[in-house]
């Protein structure tokens, strides 16, 4: 910032900042103090609303650049070559505490990507997990009340978080993985991050296929035990985001090695497992990983309220090439996230420098409303219109869908060997001994604080259906620690 007189926000020299205006000495403040009053006024009004989820976050600048060729599948331009680099802003965050809660919790990790393509922004939100608790976005806000402070205890219950997991078997997947080594990430630098859902692309010729993002941390996987973190947690608080913060200031760029699963569209209808379902993974062996970029982090914002805080992040947010598919939680977040956005930070959010596009311009015909800069000028705001306005383009980001049936609450469709539990039974199954271990440890240490015996048994019943051992060790855990 140019270095000159201290000013007004209008921009008027201020000849005194020790000392407000008063009817003579010692008398009262009087009210034509207008920088006492402006500096009260601003600051009162300092905070904005926190995310009712993922509000406690970090995040950094970078490169995305292109390391694999994957136009046969997309038309996305940020994609098109070998060798291309996108600027990214990439947030991290946990997802039930608040904006001064601890980073080092057990709690699934936001990773979501901003890239700022020539053709636009381009939001991928997603986590450190390939999968989620539920599959249907009409539940998702009772799972994150359960997740959040009781409105009558005011305090997170575990009586609330294992009734609403053992009512929603589906959750099965996600809970193993929570509870497991994986849970307790020691640095948002050495986790691997997941777009989770499946995504549309398609290529110049308007073949389209479906797809999942991995984001594989050149850094190395690290975690914490429970123990570890407990500890953690209360003597740093901040000791994720200082973590990155201080990496990024001493040249130790974290970066991540991106790579695709790419299913052809055709093959979606008759997979063993349903595609769009959140709580499933698709296996490797079914459909490999493919690398295409290269993720590095190499800048810290400057101002974190500006750029970490106010920064927004829509699912909705796609360019040409790329769209979303079926997943029900998708569909649903394409309006929430946007809308939490709206109501947040405000209708000209978008306009913020971390959250405008950077390689291109945007050109709307909305005006007005809340912090509106004026950007438009004098220009026409209807479309169409004969004064050299913006103009549709005549093609879609992505390739329409076939739907057939009747319009009413449905089920998501169950493929071959779809249930509830066969994968989180397969994650249990491919753990040591010793990581089998601490996930029934950890498990159990969190229901027994369930007060009821009923809760209780019916989550553990979930865990005994994926694999039969898993529930045997859970159940005589969970006496044992409550008597």
């Amino acid at each position: 910032m140019t270095q000159g007189p201290l000013t007004t926000e209008a921009g008027a020299p201020v000849a005194d900042n020790q000392n407000s205006e008063t009817a003579g000495v010692g008398g009262p403040v009087l009210v034509q103090d207008q920088l006492l009053l402006e500096k009260l006024a601003h600051f009162n009004r300092e905070r904005i609303p926190e995310r009712v989820v993922h509000a406690r976050g970090a995040g950094a600048y970078g490169t995305f650049t292109v390391t694999g060729d994957v136009t046969p599948y997309t038309r996305a331009k940020f994609l098109s070559e070998v060798g291309k680099e996108t600027e990214v802003f990439l947030r991290f965050s946990t997802v039930a505490g608040n904006l001064g809660a601890a980073d080092a919790v057990r709690d699934p990790r936001g990773f979501a990507v901003k890239f700022y393509t020539e053709e636009g922004n381009y939001d991928l939100v997603g986590n450190n997990t390939p999968v989620f608790f539920i599959r249907d976005a009409i539940k998702f806000p009772d799972f994150i009340h359960t997740q959040k402070r009781d409105p009558y205890t005011g305090s997170q219950e575990a009586d609330n978080v294992f009734d609403f997991w053992g009512l929603s078997p589906e959750s099965t997947h996600q809970v193993t993985w929570l509870f497991g080594d994986r849970g307790i990430p020691a640095s948002y630098r050495h986790m691997d991050g997941f777009g989770s859902h499946t995504y549309q692309w398609n290529n110049e010729a308007g073949e389209a296929f479906w797809v999942k993002y991995h984001f594989k941390t050149d850094q190395g996987i690290k975690n914490l035990t429970a123990e570890e973190a407990e500890i953690l947690a209360g003597k740093d608080p901040d000791s994720h985001q200082r973590d990155l913060r201080e990496a990024i200031e001493r040249g130790e760029y974290p970066s991540w090695t991106v790579y695709v699963q790419i299913m052809p569209a055709a093959e979606a209808a008759t997979y063993r497992f349903n595609p769009f379902d959140l709580t499933k993974v698709w296996p490797h062996a079914d459909y490999p990983l493919v690398e295409f970029g290269k993720l590095e982090l190499n800048r810290n914002p400057e101002n974190i309220f500006a750029e970490v805080e106010q920064s927004i992040f829509s699912p909705a947010h796609f360019v040409p090439g790329i769209g979303p598919s079926p997943d029900k939680m998708l569909q649903g977040r394409l309006f929430a996230y946007g809308d939490a956005h709206r109501y947040r930070v405000g209708i000209n959010a978008d306009h913020l420098p971390v959250n405008r596009p950077h390689a291109t311009e945007a050109r709307t015909n909305s005006r007005d409303g809340h912090l509106y800069d004026g950007r438009h000028k004098g220009a026409k705001n209807y479309e169409p219109n004969s004064f050299g306005g913006p103009f549709q383009t005549d093609r879609p980001l992505w390739q329409p869908v076939a739907v057939t049936g009747v319009t009413g609450e449905s089920v998501t469709p169950v493929h071959a060997e779809d249930n509830d539990f066969v994968q989180a039974g397969n994650l249990y199954r491919l753990m040591s001994e010793d990581e089998k271990e601490r996930l029934v440890n950890n498990l159990a240490n969190a229901l027994s604080g369930v007060t009821r015996d009923d809760i209780a048994e019916r989550a553990i019943n979930n865990f005994r259906q994926a694999d039969g051992d898993f529930g045997k060790r859970l159940e005589a855990a969970v006496q044992a620690l409550r008597g």
